[in-house]
């Protein structure tokens, strides 16, 4: 890349994090998600995680089909009554 040229955001962000992955270990990532989930946690209430699974469940009926929940459901319920 010329000096003139700039690099893009998404670039820089994919640089940067492949050379992340390649100096740290999984414990590393196990341990920044669980500070991140902790710091939500402190930043917002019962609301932001209700708001948001809701916005992931539209996300997921709309991707995967209307019957998508029912077939997973009937899994759920044969592979819990197996056990």
């Amino acid at each position: 890349m010329a000096n003139d040229e700039k690099m893009s955001r998404q670039e820089a962000g994919r640089k940067g994090g492949e050379a992340t992955s390649k100096n740290h270990d999984k414990d590393f990532y196990q341990e920044i998600g669980q500070k991140g989930g902790e710091a939500t946690s402190d930043n917002h209430d019962k609301e932001f995680y209700q708001e948001i699974g809701q916005k992931g469940g539209e996300a997921t009926a709309d991707s995967q089909g209307k019957d998508f929940y029912k077939e997973i459901g009937e899994k759920g319920g044969k592979a819990r009554n197996n056990n």
